[in-house]
């Protein structure tokens, strides 16, 4: 017994470390970001690593396999480089930072820079977060393409177009009390390029659009398993024009924006 108490006493006494790693695995059903699939409707294979120092100042990176949407330059990966800084605000946090989305092997100018801004506090039981990420004019988001028959012909209809996006999101959870399970929300508006950029997909790929989910995740054992339906706006009528790009499979028919339910698990380090 005295050795466990001098043990915690020496553990409460320890500063933290001012460096600290920490990183994730995830198998998912499909890899949905901002709403589109980005693995044509099927698993998805990611994972991340983030070095961060305690004055606030953070590193990190994160990749996931890709599939079925558009060409991606001809990559099959994306990855992400992240760097930012939090720092305590009031009685929360505000996190600033960028995001390059790489997709290595791919072709020339289908890479691109967002920067962002999140900022994340508590009411009552709930902690919720509001963000905003723009991406300045670039290549990278331009429509090169102004329909996905061009694309498919490999036709540009403006090649060197540049474009940009703004994405504004908002998220919510609650932890359940006794429970392992957190209830989670998440709703976001996409507006800036509306047509297919040089790997034949886009950030916004109508133009503007919502997307939004509903979910929990159930936590142990350092695994926390996620399901979640996924959803957005983007109508098959207004996507027709992207065709067949926007397709499962780019066979020209379904719609890789629909509604779906996502489940995903994740063990973390």
């Amino acid at each position: 017994p005295a050795a466990e108490a001098r043990a915690r006493r020496t553990a409460e006494t320890t500063p933290p470390p001012p460096v600290t790693v920490s990183g994730s695995a995830t198998i998912a059903s499909d890899y949905r970001f901002r709403g589109v699939s980005q693995s044509d409707q099927e698993m998805a294979v990611q994972g991340g690593i983030t070095v961060a120092h305690q004055s606030g100042v953070y590193v990190g990176t994160w990749a996931s396999n890709l599939a079925g949407w558009g060409t991606f330059g001809g990559a099959n990966m994306e990855l992400d480089l992240i760097g930012g800084v939090k720092r305590p605000i009031g009685g929360g946090t505000i996190d600033v930072g960028l995001t390059w989305y790489m997709y290595p092997g791919g072709a020339d100018r289908t890479d691109f820079a967002e920067p962002y801004a999140k900022l994340s506090g508590t009411a009552g039981p709930a902690t919720l977060t509001a963000g905003v990420a723009y991406a300045p004019r670039q290549q990278a988001l331009g429509r090169w393409y102004r329909t996905g028959a061009d694309a498919a012909a490999g036709t540009y209809t403006d090649p060197g177009a540049k474009g940009h996006n703004l994405y504004l999101w908002g998220d919510g959870a609650v932890a359940v009390p006794g429970t392992p399970f957190t209830a989670k929300a998440h709703v976001g508006h996409s507006r800036g390029q509306n047509g297919l950029g040089p790997n034949a997909t886009a950030v916004a790929p109508t133009g503007r659009y919502w997307d939004w989910s509903l979910g929990a995740d159930a936590t142990w054992r350092g695994l926390t398993l996620n399901v979640s339906y996924v959803d957005t706006d983007i109508s098959n009528a207004e996507a027709a024009y992207l065709r067949p790009s926007f397709s499962r499979g780019q066979d020209g028919t379904g719609n890789i924006a629909g509604g779906t339910v996502v489940a995903a698990l994740t063990a973390a380090f």
